[in-house]
Protein backbone atom coordinates (compact mmCIF):
# COMPACT_ATOMS: atom_id res chain seq x y z
CA UNK A 1 0.00 0.00 0.00
CA UNK A 2 1.22 3.48 -0.80
CA UNK A 3 1.17 5.54 2.36
CA UNK A 4 1.75 8.86 0.65
CA UNK A 5 -1.91 9.44 -0.30
CA UNK A 6 -3.56 9.03 3.12
CA UNK A 7 -0.66 10.78 4.88
CA UNK A 8 -0.92 13.74 2.51
CA UNK A 9 -4.67 13.89 3.05
CA UNK A 10 -4.13 13.74 6.83
CA UNK A 11 -1.58 16.55 6.64
CA UNK A 12 -4.00 18.71 4.62
CA UNK A 13 -6.83 17.99 7.06
CA UNK A 14 -4.57 18.88 9.97
CA UNK A 15 -3.46 22.13 8.30
CA UNK A 16 -7.06 23.16 7.59
CA UNK A 17 -7.96 22.33 11.20
CA UNK A 18 -5.12 24.42 12.60
CA UNK A 19 -6.09 27.33 10.35
CA UNK A 20 -9.72 27.05 11.47
CA UNK A 21 -8.67 26.91 15.10
CA UNK A 22 -6.50 30.02 14.87
CA UNK A 23 -8.54 32.15 12.48
CA UNK A 24 -12.13 31.65 13.60
CA UNK A 25 -13.97 33.54 16.31
CA UNK A 26 -17.20 31.53 16.21
CA UNK A 27 -17.28 28.71 18.76
CA UNK A 28 -19.06 26.27 16.43
CA UNK A 29 -16.41 26.79 13.74
CA UNK A 30 -13.68 26.19 16.32
CA UNK A 31 -15.34 22.91 17.35
CA UNK A 32 -15.47 21.86 13.70
CA UNK A 33 -11.77 22.68 13.34
CA UNK A 34 -10.97 20.52 16.37
CA UNK A 35 -12.91 17.67 14.77
CA UNK A 36 -10.80 18.06 11.62
CA UNK A 37 -7.65 17.81 13.73
CA UNK A 38 -8.88 14.64 15.43
CA UNK A 39 -9.91 13.08 12.11
CA UNK A 40 -6.44 13.77 10.70
CA UNK A 41 -4.92 11.96 13.67
CA UNK A 42 -7.34 9.05 13.16
CA UNK A 43 -6.32 8.78 9.52
CA UNK A 44 -2.65 8.73 10.51
CA UNK A 45 -3.24 6.01 13.11
CA UNK A 46 -5.07 3.76 10.66
CA UNK A 47 -2.50 4.39 7.92
CA UNK A 48 0.49 3.54 10.09
CA UNK A 49 -1.26 0.52 11.56
CA UNK A 50 -1.90 -0.78 8.06
CA UNK A 51 1.59 0.14 6.84
CA UNK A 52 3.35 -1.58 9.74
CA UNK A 53 1.02 -4.60 9.59
CA UNK A 54 0.39 -4.54 13.31
CA UNK A 55 -0.94 -7.95 14.35
CA UNK A 56 -3.01 -6.52 17.22
CA UNK A 57 -4.43 -3.59 15.24
CA UNK A 58 -3.49 -1.02 17.85
CA UNK A 59 -3.96 1.83 15.38
CA UNK A 60 -7.59 0.85 14.90
CA UNK A 61 -8.07 0.40 18.66
CA UNK A 62 -6.70 3.88 19.36
CA UNK A 63 -8.88 5.24 16.57
CA UNK A 64 -12.02 3.83 18.17
CA UNK A 65 -11.05 5.38 21.51
CA UNK A 66 -10.31 8.70 19.84
CA UNK A 67 -13.66 8.70 18.05
CA UNK A 68 -15.35 8.13 21.42
CA UNK A 69 -13.45 11.00 23.01
CA UNK A 70 -14.24 13.25 20.02
CA UNK A 71 -17.96 12.47 20.30
CA UNK A 72 -17.96 13.31 24.01
CA UNK A 73 -16.00 16.50 23.37
CA UNK A 74 -18.41 17.57 20.66
CA UNK A 75 -21.47 16.94 22.81
CA UNK A 76 -20.08 18.84 25.78
CA UNK A 77 -18.70 21.63 23.60
CA UNK A 78 -22.00 22.15 21.80
CA UNK A 79 -23.86 22.21 25.12
CA UNK A 80 -21.51 24.95 26.37
CA UNK A 81 -21.87 26.89 23.12
CA UNK A 82 -25.68 26.68 23.26
CA UNK A 83 -25.71 27.96 26.85
CA UNK A 84 -23.33 30.75 25.90
CA UNK A 85 -25.52 31.69 22.95
CA UNK A 86 -28.66 31.57 25.07
CA UNK A 87 -27.17 33.80 27.76
CA UNK A 88 -25.15 36.22 25.62
CA UNK A 89 -26.91 36.16 22.26
CA UNK A 90 -23.69 35.41 20.39
CA UNK A 91 -21.35 32.47 19.93
CA UNK A 92 -18.21 34.59 19.63
CA UNK A 93 -15.27 33.28 21.63
CA UNK A 94 -14.04 36.76 22.58
CA UNK A 95 -17.26 37.45 24.48
CA UNK A 96 -16.79 34.30 26.57
CA UNK A 97 -13.69 35.74 28.23
CA UNK A 98 -15.86 37.88 30.48
CA UNK A 99 -17.43 34.85 32.18
CA UNK A 100 -14.69 34.42 34.79
CA UNK A 101 -15.21 35.04 38.47
CA UNK A 102 -13.06 37.16 40.75
CA UNK A 103 -9.58 35.72 40.89
CA UNK A 104 -9.96 33.50 37.83
CA UNK A 105 -6.81 33.74 35.71
CA UNK A 106 -5.63 36.73 37.72
CA UNK A 107 -8.64 38.85 36.79
CA UNK A 108 -10.23 41.30 39.21
CA UNK A 109 -13.67 42.81 38.95
CA UNK A 110 -13.49 46.58 39.09
CA UNK A 111 -16.71 48.48 39.82
CA UNK A 112 -17.77 50.59 36.88
CA UNK A 113 -17.56 54.32 37.50
CA UNK A 114 -20.72 56.22 36.61
CA UNK A 115 -20.15 58.76 33.91
CA UNK A 116 -20.57 62.16 35.51
CA UNK A 117 -23.08 63.57 33.03
CA UNK A 118 -26.03 64.94 34.94
CA UNK A 119 -24.93 63.94 38.43
CA UNK A 120 -22.70 66.98 38.92
CA UNK A 121 -25.14 69.21 37.10
CA UNK A 122 -28.04 68.04 39.26
CA UNK A 123 -26.19 68.53 42.53
CA UNK A 124 -24.66 71.84 41.56
CA UNK A 125 -27.95 73.44 40.58
CA UNK A 126 -30.07 71.68 43.16
CA UNK A 127 -32.33 70.13 40.51
CA UNK A 128 -33.95 67.15 42.23
CA UNK A 129 -35.21 65.57 38.98
CA UNK A 130 -31.68 65.45 37.55
CA UNK A 131 -30.34 64.08 40.83
CA UNK A 132 -33.01 61.35 40.90
CA UNK A 133 -32.28 60.45 37.28
CA UNK A 134 -28.55 60.26 37.98
CA UNK A 135 -29.12 58.08 41.06
CA UNK A 136 -31.40 55.75 39.08
CA UNK A 137 -28.84 55.50 36.28
CA UNK A 138 -26.08 54.73 38.79
CA UNK A 139 -28.07 51.95 40.48
CA UNK A 140 -29.04 50.27 37.19
CA UNK A 141 -25.55 50.34 35.72
CA UNK A 142 -24.43 47.15 33.95
CA UNK A 143 -22.26 44.62 35.74
CA UNK A 144 -18.57 45.52 36.00
CA UNK A 145 -16.27 44.10 33.36
CA UNK A 146 -13.28 41.92 34.06
CA UNK A 147 -9.91 43.61 33.71
CA UNK A 148 -6.40 42.29 34.05
CA UNK A 149 -3.97 43.27 36.77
Amino acid sequence: MHAIYPLTLAALLFAVGVYGLLARRNAVAVLMAIELLLNAVNLNLVTFSSLLRDQYGMGQVFTVFLITVAAAETGLGLAIVLLLYRNRGTAAIDDARELGEDGAFGLKRVPQQPDGEGSEAGTATGNTAATTAATTAATTAPAPKAVTK
